[in-house]
């Protein structure tokens, strides 16, 4: 029996962000390069974007490249966005097929000019779905958009356009590259790290956090099903107690 069938289709995260972790260790204990690893995980990708849009949740995140990946060997780099060129390619129609709108955060200025060209023209064409809405985060870290988020609000400020007693979460929000979507309630990160590595660090501040040591590439939808499982068994409080949550 699936645990999907024991999901509470009414208690569903509506948004979830996942931290894609342990391709290259994936690839090593195969005895393969790390970009083996990059290229099996697109599969794992695939499942858990289809399984949140059957399922009925709004939102997913992926953390698919963040400004720290920089810093790894070019051969790598370069490997990581040719794959990324080729699977936006090669998927988009299977978005279209599914209703999933396609939209990316991160400093994207910084990536090769055919993978820009690649994710403008799938988010273009994907524009209208309506059943489910997968953000990439690529070449993106929550420092880097946090400090674009306080430039921003510090420039108004010095132009008079708001008053620094006006500054507050909502604003905050506004100036984010996730102003346009809800705060995740479930973020997942696979490979058995428990670290959340600089990503959606404001948006995290009341999310669920679900750890699991299976490697992204061997991430199903049942692994998907049970982090969801086990985030519906959770009291999520905000700071108050039991009880006020649980009075009618």
């Amino acid at each position: 029996m699936s645990l999907k069938d024991k999901i509470n289709l009414q208690k569903l995260p509506k948004h979830i962000a996942i931290i894609m972790d342990g391709n290259g260790r994936w690839a090593k204990g195969k005895g393969k390069f790390r970009i083996f690893g990059h290229q099996n995980g697109v599969k794992a990708v695939k499942e858990s974007a289809e399984a949140c849009a059957e399922l009925g949740v709004s939102y997913l995140t992926l953390y698919a490249f963040s400004t720290e990946n920089w810093s790894r060997p070019k051969d790598e780099i370069n490997a990581l966005m040719e794959l990324l060129v080729s699977t936006i390619r090669k998927e988009t129609s299977t978005l279209q097929k599914n209703n999933i709108r396609l939209k990316a955060i991160g400093d994207l200025m910084d990536l090769p000019p055919k993978c820009q060209r690649e994710l403008q023209e799938a988010i273009e064409e994907t524009k209208n779905n309506t059943r489910l809405t997968l953000i990439l985060a690529l070449s993106y870290s929550a420092k880097w958009d946090m400090v674009n988020a306080i430039k921003q609000i510090a420039e108004k400020a010095a132009n008079h356009q708001l008053h620094p007693q006006e500054i507050n979460d909502m604003l905050i929000d506004q100036h984010l590259s996730t102003k346009d979507y809800p705060h995740p309630e479930l973020m997942i990160r696979t490979s058995g790290e428990q670290r959340i590595s600089n990503f959606l660090l404001w948006e995290l501040a009341y999310s669920e956090l679900y750890f699991t040591p299976v490697l992204w590439p061997d991430f199903t939808r049942e692994h998907l099903y049970e982090a969801i499982f086990d985030y519906q068994q959770r009291e999520r409080r905000f700071g108050k107690t039991s009880e006020q949550v649980l009075k009618p």
